[in-house]
């Protein structure tokens, strides 16, 4: 993590006070938030819609902070500690991790898309861990604030830092590249999230694109090869760098040439290796995020034959993918992150691919920022509800009630079909549901909160 003098901080920053009688204060790492503050951080308060965190300065130094960088347009800053006064503290917090990256000796991966991403991540820091020290984006930490903290964090000797890049309007990823500095950049897919805002799928892949900006002249972009929006728009840049596409299909670089799904993961084989993998996750959407992290992982010199240690060792972020298991011996697939059209599909997919369950259950909530399609969006995913193999669907919410339509149209039954608008509701009548051999699937936008559902029907995990 980053470690600074008070003198060596305020060259970093247009510091507007004098700080001179603290010149050798030390700081180790830095935060925003007084839950999470260790001993010797920088704190940096950040305003808020509901709070201001100058508000907690005080707090800050009581749990250990040394300093405290503090916004010139707000009163009364302390005058017993070391304080830096800023014109903007966000603003500051940025310029301070643009700065650090630029003393870092790290070769950096930017990962971007509409879904996956974070999988991603967590796979191809597994991957390149295997030989270099590697350290990555924190749980979903991948905005204009979560990305600056990540770089602040990384220690002056790590190699390699694999970077998560998120958006939900054009520039953004373009801020977070010109930051980090990628040596490699990935774009898993381009789906269907923030249409509300971008507009359709083109606008989509152009604001992926961006990750690009920042790419270094000499990287490695990686994407996949069957997305003819991302291909379009390659098409018209010129760039030195080096390209690898990956997929299903044998016109990739790297190609899933057989995939079968087991009990508890994935098992395939690619066309550039003889080494039969097994991911510790389920569905084939999983292994194409694995074939996207291969694709660096070989690049940088890890090699074939040691790649399934490292996916043995893999433990994905929260609430993605979780086997979990569940009351009454049933078994829970969390996956309640985060949701599109395009994985709501996936997920459903591989439930229905699964063996060795007597009872299927769905539990799908809303799908948000689809834009003016939303309803329709909502119901192609019920729509591709197998009949034959979905034993019960429980939606929840307004826009999940078109789920429960389109699976209607499909021909599933109305009695295997329940509506809920109430949470509670729906964890009581779906408790009664589990028993031995059932799997549950639970998936939503984040703002549904469907963990809630999961915490109330789990026993422990798997």
């Amino acid at each position: 993590m980053i470690q600074k003098t008070i003198k060596e901080l305020a060259a970093m920053l247009d510091v507007k006070n004098d700080v001179s009688a603290f010149a050798d204060v030390t700081i180790h790492g830095a935060s925003i938030n007084t839950l999470t503050i260790t001993k010797e951080n920088l704190f940096i308060p950040l305003k808020g819609e509901k709070r201001d965190g100058h508000e907690f300065v005080g707090d800050a130094f009581e749990k250990g902070a040394t300093a405290v960088l503090w916004q010139a347009d707000v009163p009364n800053p302390p005058t017993d500690y070391p304080v830096l006064i800023v014109d903007d503290t966000l603003k500051s917090l940025q310029e301070l991790a643009r700065k650090y990256r630029e003393e870092l000796e790290v070769k950096v991966v930017g990962v971007t898309g509409s879904n996956g991403k974070t999988t991603t991540k967590d796979i191809l820091a597994e991957l390149l861990s295997i030989q270099y020290k590697t350290q990555k984006t924190i749980g979903n930490f991948n905005n204009h604030i979560g990305l600056p903290l990540t770089i602040l964090g990384l220690d002056k000797d790590t190699e390699v830092a694999v970077l998560e890049m998120g958006m939900d309007d054009f520039g953004q990823i373009d801020f977070l590249t010109n930051m980090a500095k990628p040596d490699a950049a990935i774009i898993t897919n381009i789906g269907e999230a923030h249409l509300q805002e971008l507009g359709s799928r083109k606008g989509i892949a152009k604001a992926k694109m961006e990750i690009l900006n920042g790419l270094r002249e000499d990287g490695l972009f990686v994407y996949p090869g069957e997305e003819p929006l991302i291909s379009e728009q390659l098409s018209t840049r010129k760039h030195d760098w080096k390209t690898l596409t990956f997929g299903k299909d044998p016109t990739n670089d790297f190609y899933i040439k057989q995939f079968t799904m087991k009990e508890n993961g994935s098992e395939f084989h690619i066309n550039q290796s003889m080494e039969s993998f097994f991911l510790p996750v389920l569905g084939e959407y999983n292994v194409l995020n694995a074939l996207a992290c291969i694709c660096v992982a070989q690049e940088w010199g890890v090699k074939y034959e040691q790649m399934n240690a490292a996916f043995q060792k893999l433990r994905l972020t929260q609430m993605r993918m979780e086997l979990m298991k569940g009351l009454n011996g049933s078994t829970i697939l969390n996956d309640a992150y985060n949701a599109s059209p395009t994985s709501m599909k996936a997920v459903i997919q591989l439930v229905t691919d699964l063996q060795g369950y007597d009872k299927k259950i769905l539990v799908l909530g809303d799908m948000l920022e689809l834009g003016e399609q939303e309803a329709h969006f909502h119901q192609q995913v019920g729509k591709s509800i197998d009949k034959n193999e979905i034993d019960l669907l429980y939606t929840y919410g307004k826009l999940a009630a078109h789920i429960a339509e389109g699976a209607k149209q499909n021909k599933l039954s109305p009695n295997k079909i329940h509506t809920f608008t109430n949470k509670q509701g729906l964890i009581e009548h779906l408790k009664n549901q589990l028993e031995d051999g059932t799997i549950v699937l639970v998936k939503a936008s984040r703002g549904m909160r469907l963990e809630e559902v999961v915490l109330s029907i789990i026993n422990h995990r798997v």
